[in-house]
C-alpha cells in the first residue's frame, strides 16, 4: 500500500520524504511515482521553507557549503556538469553559473534554484 503523504511536520517525515524522494526521483512522466514525486518535491521544499534558514551568502558559497555538507568535491559537480574547467572557473568566481549548471546544481545540492539565480560579482 502507497504512503499518503501530508505536510511535513517532523525531522522523521521530513527523512522519509526525502528517502522516497530518492526511490523514484527517476519514475516515468505521467506516472503515479513521477505524481508522487513532485508532490514530495513541494512537500520538502515547504518544510525546508518553514524550519531552515538559508543564509544570505551568494550562490557560489552556497554551492560549496552544500558541497561539504554532501562530502563532494569539485570533482563531482565537474560530473554532473560535465566540464571540469568550467566548474572550476565558477567556484573561483571567474565566470558565472549558467542555466544548465543551476539547474544541475539545485537537483544535484539540493538547493532552491532561485538562491542560484541570485546576483554576484566575479573577480578578475
Amino acid at each position: 500500500m502507497a504512503t499518503q503523504w501530508l505536510i511535513l511536520e517532523t525531522r522523521e517525515d521530513y527523512e522519509k520524504a526525502i528517502q522516497r524522494f530518492e526511490e523514484i526521483n527517476e519514475a516515468p512522466k505521467g506516472s503515479p511515482e513521477h505524481k508522487e514525486m513532485l508532490l514530495l518535491a513541494l512537500l520538502i521544499n515547504q518544510y525546508e521553507e518553514k524550519n531552515w534558514d538559508i543564509p544570505e551568502v551568494d550562490p557560489v558559497e552556497m554551492i560549496k557549503i552544500r558541497m561539504e555538507d554532501f562530502g563532494y568535491t569539485a570533482a563531482d559537480l565537474a560530473r554532473e556538469y560535465g566540464d571540469k574547467g568550467t566548474v572550476s572557473k565558477v567556484l573561483n568566481y571567474k565566470q558565472a553559473l549558467s542555466l544548465t549548471m543551476i539547474r544541475k546544481f539545485s537537483k544535484l545540492l539540493r538547493i532552491p534554484a532561485d538562491a542560484l539565480t541570485k546576483e554576484y560579482k566575479l573577480r578578475a
